[in-house]
């Protein structure tokens, strides 16, 4: 089962990648396009040309780093070239209640 909870849910957000295992350019590192996060939903149909706006970043790690983005941003990887493994522990993080008649999982 998937969930979309409303966007302004979403871009109150934030993402945080615990890396367990170092992302190199061999091992398919996350790559974003800066600033898509401020753009609202993004249909398939429109990825190119703000990719083609917003550029990209590639997102390089070593074992042990934390980074924290905008859960929203547009991202993609490719697929590893790299026998070695890309373990990440991803936490989405909200401080917000969700609206009626949605609910956050009892705890």
């Amino acid at each position: 089962m998937h969930v979309e909870p409303p966007f302004a849910l979403l871009s109150a957000m934030v993402t945080l990648r615990i890396h367990l295992d170092a992302v190199d350019t061999g091992n398919a590192p996350l790559r974003i396009a800066p600033g898509s996060h401020k753009l609202g939903i993004i249909d398939e149909g429109s990825i190119e040309s703000v990719v083609a706006s917003c550029g990209t970043a590639t997102c390089l790690a070593r074992a042990g780093d934390i980074w924290s983005y905008a859960t929203p941003i547009l991202h993609a990887s490719d697929t590893s070239t790299s026998s070695g493994h890309r373990r990440v522990l991803q936490v989405d993080y909200s401080a917000s209640s969700l609206p009626e008649p949605l609910a956050w999982l009892p705890a």
